[in-house]
């Protein structure tokens, strides 16, 4: 008897000091990650605060972001935290968060986002009163976000990975899910060198929808276990549009003045040195082409100015979409339309015949190409698309785009594509035909979401942490 009391007291001794060890160890790294990310804070504030400054960016989301004392104003049944870094993550989850509830309408969802521009259309597309700035990952502002939100589910999109943040859902048994879930090969080099850092975070994700092969051996190779990793396909095809024939379009035709005859080439999410190019090729083919006209959307709003100006040093009249308050008669040869509004580019493609994706001509990596190509544009793009490289891959497979290397290249497509309109009708068409070949994502990760879905009787544990979960 002395001897069974005896093993059972060292057992438990053995329990104990393993979950003190355990917490020691997590206090330990979330004091070292809290202090990294003070230093490097401290090093690019100034830096931050000037762009800021010279941007004329509010600064009322910081306080939020370094305490984490978000404010929402939703009920609070069951509720799901989903995070979108920026603009597009956003306009992704537009469709998808309308589906999710629509299958389960007893939930609240509530959206962060780390940019300004992703909050500011974030709050237009699903109200301000459940979207906040997503914290920075400092320990107790998590702990104060948690506390605040009480998530039963997070819900992270494509991926923005922060170890605090996991850890504290970890220890509140909150399950954190990836959807849509893509690992660039940048990211991907920059993850695993930091693996030994990294893996645990990996580890502690509940699943991993993600868009293909690829992307699935990545979030395995970092830590993930395969029999929590889905292919689903990317939720961008669902998403893309795949008619001009609709309301938001047919305003936009009405307020430029666009006829029948208008042969309208967007370029689209635009970095710096690509309008330049953009707007000489037009110039030059403006006289050969009199009915074609040009709209430029550049990717960030703080360089909208800045292309005005090189629209005018150009000798072209710039027309801002933001001033145009009533239909117009006509959009002249010697008008180039800037797309000044954050977010409105997925409508802005289907008015377009011809669209270049820009930020890949430069270093950036492309853009969402499938929002031009459901529409059925005629679509090109630079050979620096490394953040689309499955859904590019695809389009060329069926000839629904091409890839311009060079300013040279790309004067030569839409050259041909306005010699030869019918070309051009058939590759969009194509494009189109293999955007819906490709939907279907958004119900294979609702499947997914619902069969790891908590019970809604559960308790929240967000206040309750577990310390013997390791």
């Amino acid at each position: 008897m002395r001897q069974r009391e005896k093993i059972q007291e060292l057992l438990h001794e053995s329990i104990v000091g393993d979950l003190t060890l355990n917490f020691m160890l997590r206090t330990l790294l979330a004091t070292l990650l809290d202090a990294l990310y003070g230093c490097a804070l401290a090093v690019a504030f100034p830096l931050l605060a000037y762009r800021r400054w010279r941007q004329g960016k509010s600064w009322n989301d910081w306080a939020t972001k370094l305490t984490g004392k978000v404010e929402i104003d939703v009920p609070c049944a069951f509720r799901i935290w989903m995070h979108a870094v920026s603009v597009g993550e956003v306009n992704l989850l537009v469709g998808f968060v309308r589906a999710l509830e629509a299958r389960h309408p007893d939930l609240d969802v509530v959206i962060s986002s780390s940019t300004s521009t992703g909050l500011q259309l974030a709050r237009e597309r699903f109200g301000a009163e459940r979207v906040f700035p997503f914290p920075y990952d400092f320990s107790w502002g998590i702990r104060e976000a948690f506390r605040r939100i009480e998530p039963q589910m997070i819900l992270l999109a494509e991926l923005e990975l922060w170890p605090n943040m996991i850890a504290v859902a970890w220890q509140a048994e909150v399950p954190v899910g990836v959807i849509n879930g893509r690992m660039s090969d940048a990211s991907f080099r920059g993850y695993r060198r930091l693996r030994w850092l990294l893996r645990g975070t990996f580890a502690r994700l509940a699943w991993v929808a993600v868009q293909d092969d690829t992307y699935r051996d990545r979030f395995h190779a970092m830590g993930v276990p395969l029999d929590r990793i889905q292919v689903t396909g990317s939720l961008k095809f669902d998403y893309a549009p795949d008619s001009r024939d609709c309301p938001d379009v047919r305003v936009v035709r009405v307020t430029l003045g666009t006829s029948a005859e208008n042969s309208i080439w967007l370029a689209g999410s635009t970095q710096e040195g690509e309008e330049e190019v953009v707007i000489k090729i037009y110039r030059k083919l403006s006289p050969r082409f009199p009915h074609l006209r040009l709209m430029l959307v550049p990717r960030h709003a703080e360089r909208f100015e800045e292309v005005a100006r090189l629209v005018e040093s150009n000798r072209l009249r710039v027309v801002r979409y933001s001033q145009l308050r009533s239909p117009r008669d006509r959009w002249a040869g010697d008008e180039v339309v800037l797309g000044d509004q954050m977010g409105q580019l997925r409508t802005w493609w289907g008015i377009a015949e011809i669209a270049f994706v820009g930020g890949s001509l430069g270093d950036r990596g492309g853009q969402n190409m499938l929002e031009p190509a459901g529409y059925g544009a005629a679509v090109c793009f630079g050979p620096n698309t490394r953040n689309f490289r499955q859904i590019v891959e695809r389009l060329l497979a069926v000839d629904g785009a091409r890839m311009v290397r060079d300013a040279e290249e790309l004067e030569a497509f839409i050259t041909h594509m306005l010699d030869q309109p019918a070309v051009a009708i058939s590759m969009g068409e194509r494009a189109r035909n293999l955007v819906r070949a490709q939907q279907g994502a958004t119900t294979r990760t609702l499947d997914l979401i619902t069969k790891t879905l908590p019970s809604p009787s559960t308790p929240n544990h967000s206040e309750n942490h577990s310390e013997d979960r390791h």
